[in-house]
């Protein structure tokens, strides 16, 4: 598939030249998945940053949502002085950004700043690792992102004056499937996949989805890095379009009590270092499926449902994610693995070539690199153990008490991630003990906050 709007340095300099090109958005994700960094202004992107890279600080992998600087890491801290790091583009993922006026994108990687050496903490490092070990054991991971979102009528602002209460969604009734009510989100929806297809991220559709106001928007399948920078492309682009028309967008796990969560669906498959897929086979298939599935596959799925449980904390990293798992919602309360069954967190899709597991598991608040690597990680670690994952689950896996449990707040999710000796085996001591701090932040700041709910249940009665 072609990529509109793929850029190579040498481009960029003649549309730099002249003039089609005037702002160089220089970025980085931090641990919550945003986009950080600068507008650099073209001809100086040339002259300087291309060959030799910015400087950031670092404690953008040491802060929480409101961009404070949070005490407690060995990173970096107050002690330390929060010194810089270097930012270096990674010029494979240079392209326009097309919702912008005259604006190009790169997605940078980060070293230490008196030393080529990666930073270990950086996601995008964190998830490189486990494709790395991957293609030492002769795979190549593949993977989708499909996110799922609310549109509101009102701007970022307006909604932030009306402290999130009383917004309006664009629309008033279940979206699931209907075009009619998609036509009506297309000015906004319609400039989103329009403006993300040309700026070098394919897009394949978009569909209404299980609720007012929720539309999803799926991208074309990718190895594992490009397919997270993608991803978080893709989030800033959907922001910035609606805001640009005076709406906005959510991807929160569960904006609202009464409507159905955001999901991130991932799609994962292997192939091997010549480009076949390891995850189909020849031979019968399995029954009740038109599934031919090697013991590759296999083991992957039994390493991802071994350690779901442990993973949970990447897949939903903040408090509100867990309120997304509501029994009946299409969100995931149960860790099995079926056939084309949209109850349990892992989906078999597919078949021959195009096999592949759908991890229903995570929301549309997830960081992609973190979920991608967890994901690789026990995928590997299924195939290195020869880990069965026994069978497929039929039935309401809502309804299957048996089955072991999504977690179900972050609290149980922080201790099923410190307890597990797969995530001390899988990430570097360090990178372990950074994402339980940040999650533990997360924690200790939702604690602290009195909402709305109790605000109406005790502010009179209690």
């Amino acid at each position: 598939m072609s990529e509109r709007g793929r850029l190579d340095l040498d481009t960029l300099r003649r549309l730099i030249d002249d003039g089609s090109i005037e702002t160089v958005l220089t970025v980085l994700p931090d641990l919550y998945g945003r986009l950080m960094g600068k507008r650099i202004v073209g001809r100086y992107f040339l002259e300087e940053v291309a060959g030799h890279g910015m400087h950031a600080c670092d404690y953008l992998y040491a802060c929480d949502m409101e961009m404070d600087p949070t005490p407690g890491y060995r990173f970096t801290s107050w002690e330390t002085g929060y010194g810089d790091m270097r930012v270096v583009p990674d010029f494979s993922t240079l392209r326009r950004a097309a919702w912008l006026e005259r604006t190009a994108i790169v997605v940078c990687d980060t070293l230490e700043e008196d030393r080529d050496v990666p930073i270990a903490v950086a996601p995008r490092n964190i998830l490189r690792e486990q494709v790395e070990r991957a293609g030492e054991a002769g795979f190549v991971p593949y993977l989708a992102s499909e996110l799922e979102l609310f549109l509101f009528d009102e701007s970022y602002g307006e909604a932030r004056r009306k402290g999130y209460r009383d917004i309006e969604t664009s629309q008033k009734y279940n979206e699931d499937y209907h075009v009619l009510s998609g036509g009506f989100a297309e000015p906004v929806i319609g400039a989103i996949r329009r403006c993300v297809d040309d700026s070098a991220i394919p897009v394949e559709f978009s569909k209404g989805e299980a609720s007012a106001g929720q539309h999803e928007i799926n991208l074309r399948y990718a190895t594992a890095i490009e397919m997270a920078d993608r991803h978080v492309m893709y989030k800033l682009a959907a922001k910035e379009i609606a805001a640009q028309q005076g709406r906005s967008v959510t991807f929160m796990a569960k904006w609202h009590t009464d409507y159905a969560g955001n999901s991130l669906h991932v799609h994962l498959s292997f192939q091997d270092l010549d480009g076949r897929s390891v995850f189909s086979a020849d031979g019968d298939p399995a029954p009740g499926t038109r599934v031919q599935m090697s013991d590759t596959f296999r083991y992957a799925v039994g390493g991802m449902l071994a350690h779901a449980r442990a993973l949970s904390l990447l897949f939903a990293p903040n408090a509100n994610s867990y309120k997304r798992y509501v029994e009946g919602t299409f969100a995931p309360t149960r860790i099995a693995w079926s056939y084309d069954n949209r109850t349990v967190g892992f989906r078999v899709v597919g078949h021959g070539a195009g096999l592949r597991v759908e991890c229903r598991i995570p929301g549309g608040d997830a960081n992609p690199y973190l979920v991608y690597a967890g994901l690789i990680a026990a995928a590997l670690d299924g195939i290195e153990q020869r880990r069965e994952p026994g069978p497929f689950f039929e039935g309401n896996g809502y309804l299957a008490a048996d089955l072991p449990r999504v977690p179900g707040t972050l609290a149980e999710a922080v201790q099923e991630f410190a307890a597990s000796d797969f995530v001390q085996s899988a990430f570097s001591p360090g990178v372990v003990e950074h994402l339980l701090h940040f999650a533990r932040t997360e924690l200790a700041a939702s604690n602290r906050a009195v909402t709305d709910f109790e605000r109406a249940r005790f502010f009179e009665r209690g």
